[in-house]
């Protein structure tokens, strides 16, 4: 199988997901970041991280085009995060996602895929406005999210749910 990598940075490389992925999905959505900021999705096996990959990821790139996709280190293919656009029923306008596992936050990862990946939105998918999702306390997300380029529009919530969390977008 080529890998094919959807662009490159100057540490890390972003490339779609595939099912062979499921065991790190398992490591990375039972991080401690994740389940405090994301929220507990029940992947405890290979078999459910498999399905969330199949009906999440690997449908999106179908249907949209684009996805959330693996981070890896370009040196070790180190595979450290997930990071891409979204597109939820519920928000107007597709938004950027990212999570990496604990021990390579802090070091410009998040930062510098996510600035890239926003950028290729904006220029290569031609998508002319991208939002964001946080939840308030998530402060470390929303300095990222405001170092991107994107600004805080209003509280939001899902139907349906009441966790308040807060819209960023790159229009006002």
């Amino acid at each position: 199988m080529v890998i094919q990598y959807i662009l490159e940075t100057e540490r890390l490389r972003l490339r779609e997901f595939t099912t062979e992925d499921a065991q790190f999905i398992v490591e990375l959505v039972n991080s401690p970041g994740w389940l405090e900021f994301i929220g507990d999705r029940n992947i405890k096996s290979e078999e459910q991280a498999t399905i969330y990959l199949e009906n999440g990821p690997i449908r999106s790139y179908r249907e949209n085009g684009f996805g959330l996709s693996l981070v890896e280190t370009k040196d070790n293919g180190l595979k450290i995060g997930m990071c891409g656009i979204i597109k939820r029923d519920h928000l107007d306008h597709p938004d950027i996602g990212f999570a990496f596992l604990p021990q390579f936050t802090g070091k410009g990862y998040a930062f510098e895929m996510a600035s890239a990946t926003l950028t290729f939105a904006l220029n290569t998918l031609k998508l002319p406005v991208m939002s964001a999702i946080t939840l308030a306390n998530n402060e470390r997300s929303i300095k990222l999210l405001e170092k991107i380029g994107l600004k805080f529009i209003k509280p939001f919530h899902f139907p349906n749910d009441e966790e308040e969390l807060m819209l960023f977008s790159n229009q006002e």
